[in-house]
């Protein structure tokens, strides 16, 4: 049995690791291409995609028919984040975007976030051990 079923507050946090660490993987690909000639940096985002699931998007589309894609997702399960490239834009050497100073502080707000997702999914493991030993 999954301990996601307990509480919905352990499945969001079980969600935002994945994505934290699908995000990282993301930005070290950036990192690791900093000197490739032609590459465009990639970005991931999935927070908004998460904001609309907890609190409800200000308009959702609706889907009538089988053949209709879905745009926004309903479910924690259905968040996958989406991946936009940036192309350079400078005009100047190998068309190259990459600003590896730029991919580094995203590195590390990202590791901040993940390592608060921990703590937090931590004290929540903490909490259900104490109750589960009546307060002892």
């Amino acid at each position: 049995m999954e301990l996601t079923h307990f509480d919905t507050t352990m499945k969001l946090l079980q969600k935002v690791l994945d994505l934290r660490s699908k995000n990282q993987r993301v930005i070290s690909s950036n990192i690791a291409n900093a000197e490739t000639p032609g590459y465009a940096p990639a970005s991931m985002s999935f927070e908004s995609q998460l904001r609309d699931v907890m609190h409800g998007p200000t308009l959702r589309p609706v889907t009538t028919r089988p053949g209709h894609l879905t745009v926004s997702p309903a479910s924690l399960d259905e968040i996958q984040g989406s991946i936009t490239r940036h192309p350079d834009r400078t005009g100047i050497g190998d068309e190259n975007g990459v600003s590896v100073e730029e991919e580094m502080m995203k590195l590390s707000e990202n590791q901040l976030l993940y390592e608060a997702a921990v703590t937090m999914l931590n004290k929540k493991l903490a909490l259900l051990k104490y109750t589960a030993n009546d307060g002892k």
